[in-house]
């Protein structure tokens, strides 16, 4: 990132973002996984150094939530650049798995009965 003096960064947020304010998607939530396609995709112009931090970040699978405390921004502007590089193809996304099974609500049950007794 471009960072300034002690004041603050040169850059601000919302220039990163191009002004937008909103996603273009609704993929991210803060526990996404983010991956940087390997070999990036051919035809694709360099990214700016924003997003190429970015990249260098998601070699390998990341959470949106750490990204952006990697970068130090708002989890909106990141989710934004997200897009971008999705669109592009620079990256893939998954989403978190859904929490199913009662098998493990039943386990929960047991190890707080379990620590009731000690």
């Amino acid at each position: 990132m471009s960072v300034g003096d002690e004041a603050g960064r040169l850059v601000r947020p919302f220039t990163l973002t191009g002004g937008r304010t909103r996603p273009s998607r609704a993929d991210f939530t803060l526990i996404t996984t983010v991956t940087a396609v390997d070999p990036p995709p051919a035809r694709v112009p360099r990214p700016q150094p924003e997003r190429a931090r970015i990249l260098r970040l998601c070699a390998r699978p990341v959470a949106v939530a750490e990204l952006a405390a990697h970068l130090d921004l708002p989890v909106s502007v990141v989710v934004i650049m997200l897009c971008d590089l999705l669109e592009a193809g620079l990256i893939t996304a998954r989403p978190p798995r859904p929490v199913t099974g009662a098998g493990d609500l039943d386990l929960l049950q047991k190890v707080r009965d379990g620590l009731g007794r000690i």
